[in-house]
């Protein structure tokens, strides 16, 4: 048997199956298990170690230094290797469960679990159940990796192992199995339920023989007795309702306190060491039973009458929990409820007991901390399995469920939703339902899919043009257009079928095309656009509005939109980019006719941009906008994230001495955001932009774009003129620069060729000898328009029109460089520098670079050749293979948008 055939069974063994699920269920429930008992283990021995250092060292020194000193630690430990390990971790659980692209892995098991260990142990009032969720999660993430199951297997093990965690936390399996259906997947399938009960149960069970009961509740020993009775029932739902009111409170307060640390613009080591020594402080100047929660807690519910200190417990435990959680710090909020539910229900039995004297303030205490649990987490059935599952008593269900039931229902009607869909909301994260994919098939329409850049033809072209056309591009189908307009569409297998009718080259497309091709509408959705495709048995529908071509929808297309479902990689609205923030900028006297913008990023570039930018504002009598953008994680707001803004004000500084000698206005501001592309465009409409001038590469490896990312978006979108500059190189250039300098360094009259301090002769280039191809169009205007001014940057410059002609054309007509030709004589400066000349060529983009590479230009000026050949120029491979196939400078003109 060979190998290939070996590898294959081996994979088919280890697809989903039922029995592979269970086993790794299990395996998951029991690594669970290990690691909450490590965490339970490690946070209990530092805490024990904190309190004793208490009694050995003045509180007031001790317990603020550890805070500080293992908060900055815990910080630094998920920053530097995890930053997804950062607060409660259930919020992430549920974005990695609810399709959103989330970090879950080994590495942030581990960093979760150790970072966790050492907050726990500084003293801050979090708790660990939170933390246990995420790392019982990532481990079965890790797991699930060794075996290539699907995405939907992958989901149910991260949840079983989800499940484990809290299971193993409370000791409480049913908890862990009801958590998930609840509150994480909500999903009731026989494999979910199977593998969260298995998984849940090895946890618990496990967690219970390594690491004793969760909360140290032995009531049996403690002479625990009900007394509940039907006089007490109003004093239990006003038990939930307080429960209610104030958990809402604390959901609020838990979102007030990280927008309030987020203001303070420092760094999450900092953040947590704050919350350290704060809590610190204030558990310091606290009586002693303050530093061991886990005694605090079995004070509150089996402890002696004490209504004042039940309620100096719940308002301190409040405000330090408010304190720690909004820092980042890695802990829950599960124990913290638990511990102000039960001192919420403290007080109520204390008030039954002195009004009816038949109650049992471990009952109310108990019942406290069901109710808000639930208030918090909005999952009322888990609360009451929680308390039930650590008492094991009966006769305490019916007054839990009556705390729980209502504390849900009044929080849920004072503030909406979950708490972590709200964590997660600030974070920019929106959990969109998981849909089956008929489904998504149902509700995405062709807009949502749609390709927008479309290669087009134009319905003059030629039959020979076309069939080059398809050579250039891997479709075989492409839509013909005029004025923008769909008139038709033409296919590989309609050339092919023309071809036996032998007609001439010159043919024109609009004879040969499918005149009335079958569209879809931006509303369609995909299943109409599916059974179109497969009625017709065609391979693309083009996206009409009216008779506008929008876009393209394919098979490939719909494709992937089913793979990325099926992958959870479906982020449309996960992320949304916040609008830029201007944390910098420079005004200067606003005495031009117009703006030009120039977004400056690479030091290397900026000077030679900013020439060329000069050069057209001395011409037109512009002011030129200098801009720079600092991008930031999209997970924080630009208006909120801290920056240092020292090395773009130097930049924008050299821009501003430049300015200065060439008497040019020039303002400078430095932008924060998410996407540098919408930052620009924003400028673009509050400057009022007339003309963008930005440096481009010359290619792009990033798949779908014509460009590169940033400058699609802005010569598809800006609706001002839009000049790309490809700055050329090599060993011609070198020493035309190096000539340059000398002649710089004794003639002090050549103006704009101004280096800066960093600058030096090799880094000059040349702009003496321009290539300007033609065709007519409107975009060639433009750039003939932008010539004058852009020629000053050299000292002797000369102009080629040309206009690249087809080896069956017999003679060119020459009308469009005549034209051209005489808009420049009008410049006295170039009437002696300008000549015209057509060149044969199959192909635009071979006839301009072989013309570089022989006669040696500096300088090629690309707009469109004519209209209907606009879209090609802006959007298809011209661009490209031109800049990508000569050293010298490229520089692609678009014209103005009017919308």
């Amino acid at each position: 048997m060979s190998l290939p055939v070996l590898t294959q069974r081996f994979r088919s063994w280890l697809q989903p199956r039922r029995g592979l699920a269970i086993a790794e269920a299990s395996i998951i429930g029991l690594v669970a298990a290990l690691s909450a008992v490590f965490l339970k283990v490690g946070s209990g021995w530092l805490g024990t170690w904190r309190v004793h250092t208490s009694h050995v060292l003045p509180a007031w020194f001790a317990l603020p230094l550890v805070g500080l000193v293992f908060g900055f630690l815990a910080g630094a430990l998920v920053q530097r290797l995890a930053p997804e390990a950062s607060g409660s971790g259930i919020p992430q659980v549920k974005a990695t469960l609810g399709n959103v692209a989330s970090a879950l892995s080994w590495r942030v098991a581990i960093v979760k679990l150790l970072s966790a260990i050492i907050a726990l142990g500084s003293g801050i009032t979090l708790g660990r159940q939170g933390p246990t969720v995420q790392v019982g999660a990532s481990l079965a993430a890790g797991m699930s990796r060794w075996v290539p199951t699907s995405p939907d297997h992958r989901r149910q093990m991260i949840a079983a192992g989800a499940g484990a965690g809290l299971a193993a936390a409370f000791n409480a399996p049913l908890a862990g199995v009801l958590f998930i259906v609840e509150e994480l997947l909500q999903d009731l399938s026989g494999l979910t339920l199977g593998t969260a009960i298995i998984a849940s149960f090895i946890g618990g069970v496990v967690s219970r023989l390594l690491g004793g009961r969760s909360l140290e509740l032995n009531l049996q020993l403690l002479n625990y007795s009900n007394k509940f009775s039907l006089p007490e029932i109003p004093f239990f739902l006003l038990l939930g309702i307080l429960a209610g009111l104030l958990g809402a409170l604390f959901n609020h307060g838990i979102v007030f306190s990280i927008k309030s640390y987020r203001k303070l613009h420092i760094s999450l080591p900092l953040r947590v060491a704050l919350a350290g020594l704060i809590s610190g402080i204030v558990v310091a100047m606290l009586p002693d039973y303050f530093r061991d929660n886990t005694g605090l807690r079995e004070y509150m519910i089996t402890g002696d009458t004490n209504a004042s200190l039940a309620l100096a417990v719940f308002v301190a435990q409040f405000m330090l929990t408010l304190i720690a959680f909004g820092s980042g710090a890695p802990g829950g909020l599960f124990a913290p409820s638990l511990i102000l539910g039960s001192c919420l229900g403290h007080f109520i039995g204390v008030c039954e007991s002195q009004l009816l004297g038949v109650g049992s303030l471990t009952t109310y205490a108990l019942a406290g901390m069901g109710g808000f649990f639930s208030a918090v987490s909005k999952v009322p059935i888990t609360a009451i399995v929680i308390v039930f599952e650590m008492t094991t008593d009966f006769n305490l269900v019916l007054p839990l469920m009556i705390v729980s039931v209502v504390a849900y229902l009044v929080a849920d009607k004072v503030m909406p939703g979950s708490l972590y869909d709200k964590l997660l909301q600030l974070n920019g994260i929106v959990i969109n339902k998981a849909a089956p994919v008929d489904g998504i098939l149902r509700t995405l329409t062709a807009k949502d899919v749609m390709q927008q850049q479309v290669e087009t033809l134009d319905a003059e072209m030629t039959l020979d043009e076309a069939r080059q056309a398809f050579s250039r591009s891997h479709h075989r189908g492409f839509p013909v257009v005029e004025d923008s307009k769909l008139v038709g569409i033409v296919t590989q297998t309609d050339l092919t079928k023309i071809h036996n009718r032998h007609l001439p080259n010159d043919t024109p497309l609009r004879e040969i095309m499918i005149t009335s091709p079958m569209t879809v509408t931006p509303i369609h959705n995909l299943s109409n656009v599916l059974y179109l495709l497969d009625r017709y048995q065609i391979s693309r529908l083009p996206v009409v509005q009216g008779r506008k071509l929008i876009g393209i929808i394919t098979r490939a297309d719909i494709i992937r939109v089913e793979a990325e479902h099926l992958n959870c990689e479906d982020a449309a609205p996960k992320l949304q980019p916040e609008p830029s923030y201007v944390v910098y900028q420079t005004r200067s006297p606003s005495i031009g006719r117009g703006r030009l913008l120039v977004p400056v990023a690479n030091p290397e570039t900026a000077a030679i941009l900013l020439q060329m930018a000069a050069a057209i504002a001395r011409d037109r009598h512009y002011e030129i906008e200098c801009v720079q953008v600092m991008l930031v994680s999209r997970h924080t707001s630009p208006a909120e994230t801290q920056v240092r803004t020292a090395k773009s004000r130097r930049l924008l500084r050299q821009a501003e001495v430049l300015a200065k000698k060439w008497h040019i206005p020039l303002h400078t501001q430095i932008r924060v955001a998410h996407d540098p592309a919408q930052a620009i465009l924003e400028t673009i409409n509050e400057q009022h932009i007339d003309l963008i001038l930005m440096g481009w590469k010359g290619s792009t490896s990033t798949p779908g774009r014509i460009f590169g990312n940033v400058v699609d978006t802005v010569i598809r979108q800006a609706t001002c003129d839009v000049v790309l500059v490809k700055l050329g190189g090599g060993r011609r250039q070198e020493a035309e620069g190096r000539r340059q300098g000398e002649q710089d360094k004794n003639s002090p009259s050549s103006p704009l060729i101004l280096p800066t301090q960093h600058s030096s002769p090799f880094t000059q280039h040349s702009f003496n000898r321009w290539l300007v191809p033609m065709a007519g169009g409107p975009n060639a205007t433009v750039a003939i328009k932008l010539l004058p001014a852009l020629v000053t940057l050299g000292n002797e410059p000369q102009i080629r029109l040309t206009q690249v002609f087809k080896p069956s054309e017999i003679k060119p007509d020459m009308t469009v460089l005549e034209q051209a030709i005489r808009q420049l004589m009008r410049r006295r400066k170039l009437s002696n520098t300008v000549i015209a000349s057509p060149v044969q060529a199959n192909s635009v983009a071979e006839g301009v670079i072989n013309l570089v590479k022989t006669e040696s230009y500096d300088v090629v000026v690309l707009g469109a050749s004519r209209e209907g050949l606009l879209q090609q120029v802006i959007q298809g491979n011209i661009p490209e293979a031109i800049a990508s196939g000569v050293e010298s400078t490229v520089i692609l003109v678009r014209g103005a948008i009017n919308k």
